[in-house]
């Protein structure tokens, strides 16, 4: 009974006028359970896991009548929305959400205490007061996969090239074990082919290969198809493919038929796979290239000397800047930020973090690399200074040792910089009037590096000492 009047004092709150309600989402593949959190809604609740909540379907309607739920307790305006970070399904209802204009927050999947009831409308309530804590209370959280963040809609290049980036990145992990395929082919079949052509996988290699699938039928080839198949090409003379020819006659490759017959199959379907890949991965990267020569992200970051795929894996990453309040977490969020372990004097050492976001980790480090290998540049030469100042001389090898903290703390620069470009910008279109032409983006300049360097800095940033500066009274 006591149950029954709760649930009947749930049904007759009167709408919120004048405090935020709280949305806590359990995303599911066909189906979601909203859990709703406010000040008054705990007060009559008691606690957070008697609140309202309810089942929605995933598709339109279902989205419908969660806002006329929302509605029913709250203007729309007051509304704030928490959800998990699971795979894609939560996208489409935080698209929605937002064309709404509903402040949605984001958090990483929450790992719940050994023997703690678990359903699904105490983890959308759950997900509710977590973000009635740190928003309306103002909780701190030491923990930071605790801490919600709110989800920026990213920018329209990066809306574009988010499927595009992923799909390019599908195509070159399967075309590469393509390759890796048709080189174990090769050494089973015509392991003498590489003393020619060192890449088995060239466009000349793989015609010939096609065309005269084992060293048998290469070997009684006329010259005049082999250098058919060959066609125009300069890495393959024809000296060089007399050898070939010869080398065929001598093969020591497998002389099982049967064996041959499935390889020069498993061959001939790899070969036409490999061929629609890459020109996949070329069309691709066409439309990826246009879309950054276009975007004002896209200028930004190559005029610091990346590639334009480089480019556009960042940018379809971040989203948009706004996600990010500091450059520490956008460094975190790559997967280079510092973590510092101390006890006392007896144990203190710093390392990279182990999180962060995998692919953008591995661009960063190939982005360093790159940049370090221009003498003239600026990075290049911090670079040299770094490894003098940090990397001890190993007197067993003759080299320096410790230079990834030298790539570490090149790529923590690196970050800043483009954090520090990519903000003033977005603050800079926040403020335009509707209709009011952008000026051109403010590009990496590596003069004002230089004097950066040389000790003449300014911050790209106006500075906001003078804000954070608190008169207090003066005592009587």
């Amino acid at each position: 009974m006591p149950r029954r009047s709760c649930q009947a004092d749930l049904r007759a709150i009167p709408q919120l006028l004048h405090e935020s309600l709280y949305l806590g989402i359990d995303v599911g593949k066909s189906k979601h359970v909203a859990g709703f959190v406010s000040t008054t809604l705990l007060e009559r609740s008691q606690r957070f896991e008697a609140c309202p909540a309810l089942a929605f379907d995933n598709s339109r309607e279902g989205f419908s009548t969660l806002l006329e739920r929302i509605k029913s307790y709250a203007p729309v305006e007051q509304c704030l929305a928490i959800m998990e970070k699971t795979g894609h399904y939560y996208r489409p209802l935080m698209q929605y959400l937002q064309e709404f204009d509903i402040p949605v927050y984001l958090i990483h999947v929450q790992r719940r205490p050994a023997g703690m009831l678990k359903t699904d409308k105490r983890d959308a309530l759950n997900l509710a007061n977590t973000l009635y804590s740190q928003v309306e209370l103002g909780v701190q959280v030491a923990d930071k996969t605790q801490l919600v963040r709110r989800a920026v809609p990213p920018t329209s290049a990066a809306a574009q090239l988010r499927g595009l980036i992923r799909h390019r990145s599908e195509l070159v992990r399967e075309a590469t074990r393509r390759k890796n395929k048709l080189i174990a082919i090769c050494d089973e079949l015509f392991p003498e082919f590489t003393t020619i052509l060192h890449d088995p996988n060239l466009p000349t290699a793989l015609a010939l290969r096609e065309k005269f699938p084992t060293p048998q039928v290469l070997a009684v080839a006329s010259f005049s198809s082999l250098a058919e198949a060959r066609g125009k090409t300069h890495c393959l003379s024809d000296a060089k493919l007399l050898e070939l020819q010869q080398l065929a006659g001598q093969s020591i490759g497998t002389h099982d038929l049967l064996r041959q017959k499935s390889l020069v199959l498993e061959q001939e379907q790899l070969i036409k796979e490999l061929r629609v890949q890459s020109d996949h991965i070329q069309q691709l990267e066409q439309e990826i290239c246009a879309i950054i020569e276009q975007a004002r992200e896209g200028q930004i970051l190559c005029s610091m000397g990346l590639g334009p795929i480089q480019a556009a894996s960042i940018v379809a990453a971040i989203g948009s800047i706004e996600n990010f309040p500091n450059a520490g977490t956008l460094k975190s969020y790559f997967g280079w930020a510092p973590r510092r372990e101390q006890t006392g004097t007896s144990f203190d050492r710093s390392q990279l973090t182990r999180g962060g976001y995998r692919p953008m980790r591995q661009m960063m480090f190939l982005i360093v690399a790159g940049a370090v290998r221009y003498q003239n540049s600026e990075w290049a030469k911090l670079y040299q200074r770094l490894i003098q100042a940090k990397c001890p001389m190993d007197t067993l090898t003759g080299k320096r040792k410790g230079k990834m903290r030298v790539i570490g703390r090149i790529a923590g620069q690196m970050i800043e910089t483009m954090y520090a470009l990519l903000k003033t910008d977005a603050e800079m279109l926040s403020k335009l009037s509707p209709g009011e032409t952008p000026p051109p983006p403010t590009l990496y300049d590596p003069e004002v590096h230089r004097r950066h360097r040389e000790g003449h800095y300014q911050p790209v940033k106006p500075s906001l000492a003078s804000n954070r500066i608190i008169l207090l009274p003066k005592l009587s």
